[in-house]
């Protein structure tokens, strides 16, 4: 079974599987195919992270493919080149690129197939083009005077006619192609499968990609911030970096394993609101009344005020510990009351004194966080990505959200067919902080793939996009699934709704205190009573809030599922 956020995507890890190939061979392919076919949303020269597990081995592992920020990206740089923030695009906000090598490195590891098949995929679409999705014309429709005023390589490659593609047309982009058959053709020497992979990594570390993309961004070029800047990124950046694997975090909820990854990420944010809900009567969690939404939209502030005050790469030792806690989270869901808080409340594990972010106010009539990136003139966007689902018959399991490296984040570099990405924007110029910017650390990703177990065996993948909406959606999802019942493709379809009550993890960080997104299907009574509640409420529409995708295997029978996500008619599931 395979569910992505792209027809495509999802046909070619059907393709795999039919073909014989595992969950880690069809994941791989249907990862480089998404960086063709949604640009505006991830990209080769951005991140992904991923949580699998093995038929030999069911202990969910964490794939770590989020970059670290380069060894000139110092607070003192960036605060020297006039910047309060990290800018939300351009070069300066590049870590270094993560998503290709962590791909490769899982199929070196897990997969059986030859990297050029598991490519081929990616390639034809690339240099023989596919039928563009809509939302890639309106992207690049936004950011269009950007494009043709101060980065021509994204107009040539995104505007070759002089303006944004309409839905439907035809697009191609023969230099990403060729950029994947120099690294297969730097394999071609090798005596086996996994050397040949080996080699296409060192390529890209070593060789022409990083070459490309160091040179292309010395030039200043313009930043979301209205000034140009030069990127700091260099060769031995990408040299250093590797993709890895680490322990997941695990909290059981009703009867599952919920593994996530860690406090480099919001992963923890997941199992935190999990843990304050754990305290109420089932019929108190049921996003779907207007008491049970309260609870959900208040317990994800306090999760969230934690991630913002405690999380990264610099998180204090047993901080996490404490965090995740049952004693912790009754002190936190004590704090839960009958009205919205409009305050950013962080705790104090162990006492220790939380970092308070800058809280800066949501401009008036912003429509961000309403689930699809929001771009500007200046490039900025909120942010967005894709998901990846896959489970094979033998038991392998994938759960990947790449993403970054959008068409938005920084000019495209020419001979390479993609730019790099932002993520960086999510580490602030405060020193002290746990996410400080700090050269060598890794940005607190808002990437969070998630993998369910029972009695210790995968049941479960799930994911979606939307920044910090991922893990909000995801709650919504285990809620409904674990407590009230639902199927998965139910969980999914019902009415989403988020918080927008944190500071926000894109440029220009923003955030609205009280403010809760809702879709119009949650209904009329109860919008009015989280209204009266004190929420300050933004109607998102229909079906415009969640997008996400699943598959599962029950362990007992070797029955496969999948569900995915009917907003916008992209995602999909299939499998037989």
């Amino acid at each position: 079974m395979s569910a992505t956020t792209h027809w495509l995507a999802t046909a070619t890890a059907q393709a795999v599987l039919e073909r014989g190939g595992n969950a880690v061979d069809a994941a791989t392919a249907a990862g480089f195919v998404l960086h063709v076919v949604e640009p505006h949303l991830n990209g080769p020269g951005g991140d992904m992270t991923a949580i699998f597990a093995t038929a030999d081995d069911p202990r969910p592992q964490v794939l770590m493919g989020q970059g670290p920020a380069p060894a000139a990206a110092t607070i003192e740089h960036y605060r020297g080149e006039g910047l309060d923030l990290v800018p939300g695009a351009g070069g300066l906000a590049a870590a270094v690129p993560g998503s290709a090598d962590a791909w490769l490195m899982l199929l070196h590891d897990h997969g059986t197939w030859e990297l050029a098949d598991v490519l081929a995929f990616a390639i034809g679409y690339a240099r023989d083009g596919h039928p563009v999705i809509g939302r890639v014309g309106s992207t690049i429709q936004t950011v269009a005077q950007l494009f043709t005023e101060h980065w021509p390589t994204s107009a040539e490659l995104w505007m070759p006619d002089g303006r944004a593609p309409r839905e439907g047309e035809i697009i191609r982009n023969p230099a990403y192609a060729r950029t994947l058959e120099r690294l297969l053709e730097a394999g071609s020497g090798a005596a086996d499968r996994r050397g040949r992979i080996a080699a296409a990594r060192k390529e890209w570390k070593e060789g022409f990609v990083a070459r490309e993309a160091v040179e292309f961004l010395r030039t200043p070029h313009r930043h979301s911030s209205g000034t140009d800047h030069a990127g700091v990124i260099e060769v031995s950046d990408f040299a250093e970096f590797s993709a890895s694997y680490e322990p997941a975090l695990t909290r059981e909820f009703r009867g599952t394993t919920v593994a996530k990854i860690g406090p480099w990420g919001q992963g923890p944010v997941l199992l935190q609101a999990l843990a304050i809900l754990d305290g109420l009567p089932d019929e108190a969690m049921d996003p779907s009344t207007a008491a049970g939404a309260h609870h959900v939209l208040e317990a994800l502030k306090l999760a969230l005020a934690d991630r913002d005050a405690h999380y990264g790469e610099d998180i204090a030792d047993g901080v996490l510990d404490v965090l995740l806690s049952d004693d912790y989270a009754r002190q936190r869901r004590e704090l839960i009351g009958a009205e919205a808080s409009h305050e950013f409340r962080p705790g104090r594990p162990d006492g220790r004194e939380p970092f308070l972010p800058p809280l800066l106010a949501e401009p008036v009539g912003e429509t961000a966080g309403v689930g699809e990136p929001t771009v500007v003139l200046s490039g900025e966007t909120r942010g967005d990505t894709c998901h990846i689902d896959v489970v094979d018959r033998w038991g392998n399991i994938v759960s990947a959200t790449p993403s970054g490296g959008w068409l938005q984040s920084s000019p495209n570099i020419p001979e390479l067919g993609f730019c790099l990405g932002s993520r960086l924007q999510m580490n602030w110029l405060e020193p002290g902080a746990p996410s400080s910017l700090a050269p060598g650390k890794r940005p607190r990703t808002t990437l969070t793939p998630t993998l369910l177990l029972r009695d210790g065996k995968p049941v479960c993948a799930l994911g979606s996009p939307g920044g910090d909406q991922q893990d909000q959606w995801q709650l919504l999802y285990l809620l409904r699934t674990l407590v009230g019942g639902y199927s998965p493709q139910q969980a999914i379809d019902a009415p989403a709704l988020h918080t927008t009550s944190m500071p926000g993890s894109f440029w220009p960080r923003t955030w609205t205190p009280g403010g809760a997104v809702v879709e119009d299907r949650l209904g009329e009574e109860v919008i009015a009573e989280l209204e009266r509640r004190g929420h300050k409420i933004t109607r998102a529409g229909d079906w415009s809030l969640g997008r996400l995708s699943s598959v599962g295997r029950d362990p007992e029978t070797g029955v496969l599922s999948a569900a995915a996500n009917p907003r916008g008619a992209q995602g999909y599931a299939a499998g037989r």
